[in-house]
């Protein structure tokens, strides 16, 4: 075993065991604090008298009274467009070097600022992310190997006094100087604009690499992969990559891609899902015995919870201002609540458009549900994302089949509504025979599904089409690679379009 990889792994060991994890509400206050402190001279802080909130009995509470609930668009209309405009001091102190840009799921195109703290925030969480290491029993040789980044390209577009680029682009761009020497594709490959031609350049430069862990959201890593294997005339992407042992996922569930993955290897992966979003890193699974990730609960992140339920959304599928708001300390496991956070990159009390379910108060762990607007309730069906990943797992153990995408919309048929969902796999199935099996499915687990089809959702359609059709119409609609993802459910307008392009593809 490499001398220096396993003299790796004991400091790990050692730092690990000597830096034990904080105490979740403790860490959660005095976090605020520092944000409250930081901020209290900036033209928002002022706004909402953050010194007044810090010389409170109770902070944690004034803050909550005194600065209203946002979403990106309110918080862009009101606050970050001065930043864009050159201004400083807005949200967060000083000025604005980086947007990290997101085709988003909430809106249909977002600029966030990405601020200097963040990033050394996003740094220190991939330290922590790295110190759970010592929880997966991994060979000392391991911490010598490369580390394969599928990001958005580093290549960041100008924009008169900032740069503009996805995340996963802008923090490769910035990691830190002990670190490149792990870090592949490197920056030339890295700073490729074109999605396949970046594949192709790490396809040809793979078998000179020595990999052992890989990160990136799991459908593009998954045709990266397979374009090595294909490229290299190779069986599986162990032929090219010998010690890879670490999958490292982000931005969607792993589970619906284990099957189809675990196809392309010849040895067994440790999988570690991690919460990466455009706004900060909000999460890092801890060990090996749980799918949940551990929220970081001590770096730069305030987190609240809002019960996602009918009285605390508005019509849009925002929070409403006087919805009911929990801290860390007061929420509960097993119950979907839409994220807020406020963050050393200056967002506010800002509902990021995910929800969560806590499955374990005391180590902050969450597994992530679905989107606020990717939550299907159109005649009261309420079903979310994790409940649809669930059942893809269970249809796809029940025909032997991979269900690598997949998205859904309650449309209109004549004067009713049905649920029409598109199914991508690679194996044949009959349609009517998988409808049966997905309407039992949902309705079996979730008691609203069952009500709404005796009611009001009329019936369900399902399309099996191969799952390169949603990849296909990703590069059609400029939403290959980097931190796109496919879209779980649409609103019927965009679904139709969808639908559209399938029909137009059927007859090429």
């Amino acid at each position: 075993m490499a001398i220096i990889g396993e003299l790796i792994k004991r400091a790990i060991d050692v730092t690990g065991y000597i830096s034990n994890d904080p105490l979740p509400a403790k860490a959660q206050r005095n976090v605020l604090l520092h944000l409250l402190d930081n901020a209290k001279h900036t033209a928002f802080g002022k706004v909402y008298h953050f010194e007044a909130i810090l010389a409170s009995d109770d902070p944690v509470k004034a803050f909550q009274q005194a600065v209203p609930i946002y979403d990106y668009d309110k918080l862009y209309a009101a606050w970050w467009h001065y930043l864009r405009e050159g201004h400083q001091n807005v949200t967060w102190p000083g000025g604005q070097r980086y947007f990290a840009l997101s085709s988003g799921t909430t809106t249909n195109s977002k600029a966030i600022p990405v601020t200097d703290d963040m990033l050394d925030a996003v740094k220190r969480s991939g330290i922590q992310q790295i110190m759970s290491l010592k929880n997966f029993d991994l060979p000392g040789d391991f911490f010598e190997r490369q580390i394969m980044m599928l990001g958005s390209s580093t290549a960041l577009t100008s924009n008169g006094e900032f740069l503009e680029g996805e995340i996963s682009g802008i923090s490769a761009a910035n990691i830190p100087l002990w670190f490149r020497q792990f870090y592949k594709p490197g920056a030339r490959i890295a700073a490729t604009k074109n999605w396949d031609e970046r594949v192709r350049k790490i396809a040809k430069y793979a078998p000179r690499w020595d990999i052992g862990s890989m990160t990136g959201i799991p459908s593009w890593s998954e045709l990266l992969l397979k374009e090595i294997i294909r490229y290299n005339k190779a069986d599986t992407i162990h032929d090219i990559w010998p010690n890879l042992q670490v999958y490292t996922s982000g931005g969607v569930a792993f589970e619906p891609y284990r099957k189809s993955f675990e196809t392309l290897v010849a040895k067994p992966l440790t999988y570690i899902d991690t919460y990466l979003a455009s706004e900060g890193y909000l999460a890092t699974q801890k060990r090996p015995d749980t799918q949940s990730m551990a929220l970081i609960v001590d770096n730069g992140v305030f987190f609240e919870f809002v019960p996602f339920t009918e009285e605390n959304m508005d019509e849009q599928g925002c929070v409403r201002q006087d919805a009911e708001v929990l801290t860390l300390e007061d929420a509960q496991p097993n119950v979907q609540y839409v994220l807020l956070i406020s963050t050393v990159a200056g967002a506010w009390r800002y509902m990021i458009g995910d929800t969560v379910m806590i499955t374990d108060i005391d180590r902050a762990e969450i597994i992530i549900t679905g989107r606020t607007k990717h939550f299907l309730n159109v005649v009261g069906e309420q079903l979310s994302v994790h409940q649809m990943n669930t059942a893809m797992k269970r249809l796809g153990e029940q025909f032997d089949a991979e269900v690598l995408e997949f998205t859904v919309a309650a449309v209109r048929k004549g004067e009713n509504y049905i649920n029409k969902w598109y199914l991508g796999t690679n194996k044949a199935m009959e349609p009517a025979t998988v409808t049966s099996f997905l309407d039992r499915e949902l309705a079996g687990n979730n008691k609203n599904y069952q009500v709404a089809r005796n009611k009001a959702l009329k019936g369900v359609e399902v399309e099996i089409v191969p799952a390169d059709v949603f990849y296909q119409w990703s590069k059609a609609t400029k939403k290959m690679g980097g931190q796109a993802k496919i879209p779980r459910v649409m609103k019927e307008e965009e679904f139709r379009e969808f639908e559209a392009f399938v029909e137009n593809l059927s007859r090429v």
